[in-house]
């Protein structure tokens, strides 16, 4: 019965992004006279006005890179060259890294934006782009390396496991793209980091930042994302696809149970923003992406366990991110439940297009 209700379920959320979401955040969610994507758009689909991140310029190249895929029409193409475009005169600088943002100018450099920089080029580079290989082999090696694993920060900032998670997602991006090679390298270098640095021995959760040689703050001051629970269990378990990583299944199921059973708030079916070391509650507030990474752990879980419980899971899952796209206008969604902000924000897409496909893959039998 889950299984079929998931395709009813994907059929719903795949017309909602062809119908709805992917014409509305092209136009009038691109700005076809300056440039990029705009950041955010008002409760009945006008762009607002305001500084242009490169995280957005990335996230919406690879959205649009997918869109073709799943049934979208439109100039998918036209939308992906939009976003390559601007990254490339106005975010990069001279020494090859991105920018922060634009409009006005940030020089700032951020780990976090490379990553998604590189996932762009990801899927740039499997719809065709000649150029985005070398691009992105130059930008890998601009980061700096940490010794004990991963990658460090720009600017002496704490340790942080975010833009290391989304390197590990540019990197399994780049090994489907390329195969075996050194971007496979590098993802296995992240699962491993995730494996045996990121990841409490005992409690089995991951945390967010840490010190020096990726040394774990006293558990009381720890945060633990439920969200990146299921994030990384995501992509762990891409990574235990591709390369047979018993153990990184392992971890990644584990951390979907934590995220699940610690994350949740039963009551109202969404995942909560924070939890501390000792796994309870700091922040019980809610955001709109925590809840597509649980749908799509609970929607690779199933697959490659054959547990029937994760269906039933992928469908709360569903229904609780449905709550967020609850609103006037079809094609935008609200960020929080607990706030009355309607505006939009384009970096949601992301997640959402990504929970999308997922839920495609698995109800059509492609993982």
């Amino acid at each position: 019965m889950a299984r079929s209700e998931l395709r009813t379920e994907r059929d719903r959320l795949k017309a909602w992004l062809v119908e709805r979401a992917f014409p509305l955040w092209w136009d009038p969610g691109a700005d076809l006279a300056g440039g990029g994507f705009h950041d955010r758009m008002d409760a009945v689909g006008c762009p607002i006005a305001g500084p242009k991140r490169a995280r957005v310029q990335a996230r919406q190249v690879f959205c649009y890179g997918l869109a073709a895929d799943l049934g979208w029409l439109g100039p998918w193409r036209e939308a992906m060259d939009h976003g390559r475009v601007v990254l490339e005169a106005r975010f990069r600088r001279p020494d090859g890294l991105y920018r922060n943002r634009i409009d006005p100018p940030d020089d700032t450099v951020d780990l976090y934006d490379q990553a998604f920089v590189l996932l762009a080029d990801a899927c740039l580079a499997a719809r065709g782009d000649a150029d985005a290989p070398a691009r992105a082999r130059a930008l890998l090696s601009r980061l700096p390396i940490e010794p004990a694993g991963g990658f460090a920060g720009f600017n002496g900032e704490a340790l942080d496991a975010n833009p290391n998670m989304h390197l590990f997602e540019a990197f399994l991006a780049w090994t489907a793209v390329t195969g075996d090679g050194p971007w496979r390298e590098a993802a296995k270098g992240q699962a491993r980091l995730a494996m045996t640095r990121l990841i409490d021995f005992e409690t089995g959760a991951l945390s967010e930042l840490f010190g020096p040689q990726w040394t774990p703050p006293p558990a009381p001051e720890r945060q633990v994302w439920p969200g990146h629970q299921f994030e990384w269990a995501w992509l762990l378990m891409r990574w235990s696809l591709m390369s047979g990583d018993a153990p990184a299944l392992s971890a990644a199921l584990r951390l979907i149970e934590l995220g699940e059973r610690a994350g949740v708030d039963p009551e109202r079916n969404v995942a909560i923003n924070a939890l501390d070391g000792n796994l309870g509650p700091i922040d019980a507030t809610t955001r709109l992406w925590p809840q597509t990474e649980r749908l799509r752990a609970h929607l690779l879980a199933g697959a490659l366990t054959g547990d029937e419980t994760c269906w039933d899971a992928a469908l709360k899952a569903a229904d609780g991110l449905g709550l967020f796209l609850d609103v006037p206008t079809p094609g935008l969604w609200r960020d929080s439940l607990e706030s009355g902000d309607l505006t939009a924000a384009a970096s949601s897409l992301y997640h959402i297009v990504g929970a999308i496909r997922e839920l495609d893959q698995v109800v059509e039998g492609r993982v």
